[in-house]
């Protein structure tokens, strides 16, 4: 497969839209995984990604290859934990959580990582992860031990979102938080947008089309759904073929 990150990059060249659909390796059983796949390649779905805050040993391992029997998507990692690097996947977010100060998630969960994803072929994708506010308590805020930025100070998101890229990230991924209660504002997404030079993911309570075409308009290079999936099977059929162009 061609790289990851440069077909990201050539997805926003063409200015395509860009989504991924997150699959928690402990909400899906096994046996469900091909008719999700078939509703996911008839859709607009570009990527999927795989992980979840708290997943059972071995799970992704288990799901990536079954993943992998049904479609030709790229499957990447978004792992809450280093025993969710799975070698049968073919890239892996390296999520930094840059919008909290705990730094098991700034550094010390990557350099226990090094050792495995050494002996895999794995692409590995610097990514500024940043926790928003979205009216509930999330996993992330839980396991990570950290708070979210507060919705309200946008300019704090930005500095944060640039300072990732500085640091040399190659993705900044905006998140409210698996099972949020609202998605993440426009003017956040625009204002983050309008500063990076790098590609712009956002993911967390996106449950309808409208709420995606928000999403898409202000600026996101990259939307990602997964409760909505979760709860709903048919919401893949409200979604428009792969393809669509979007100016930008």
């Amino acid at each position: 497969m061609n790289s990851l990150y440069l077909n990201i990059l050539e997805y926003i060249r063409k200015k395509e839209r860009q989504m991924a659909v997150l699959i928690d390796p402990d909400k899906l059983e096994l046996h469900r995984v091909a008719r999700i796949i078939s509703k996911i390649e008839a859709s607009a779905i570009t990527h999927i990604f795989v992980g979840g805050s708290e997943v059972e040993e071995d799970a992704t391992d288990i799901l990536v290859r079954e993943i992998k029997k049904y479609s030709k998507l790229p499957v990447i990692l978004f792992p809450g934990d280093i025993t969710q690097v799975s070698e049968y996947a073919d890239g892996l977010l390296f999520l930094s959580l840059i919008s909290g100060r705990n730094p098991d998630y700034l550094i010390e969960k990557h350099v226990q990582s090094v050792s495995k994803l050494r002996t895999t072929t794995l692409e590995v994708i610097p990514t500024g992860y940043i926790l928003i506010e979205n009216g509930k308590k999330t996993s992330v805020e839980r396991i990570s031990k950290t708070r979210p930025l507060k919705r309200c100070n946008i300019d704090e998101i930005v500095d944060t979102a640039k300072a990732g890229e500085l640091l040399g990230m190659k993705l900044i991924y905006l998140e409210a938080g698996s099972g949020a209660t609202h998605s993440i504002e426009p003017e956040i997404i625009s204002r983050v947008k309008q500063d990076l030079k790098i590609p712009l993911i956002v993911g967390g309570g996106i449950r309808t089309k409208k709420e995606l075409e928000l999403a898409y308009n202000a600026g996101a290079n990259m939307v990602v759904i997964g409760t909505a999936f979760e709860k709903d099977e048919t919401f893949f059929e409200v979604l428009k073929k792969k393809n669509e162009t979007v100016s930008r």
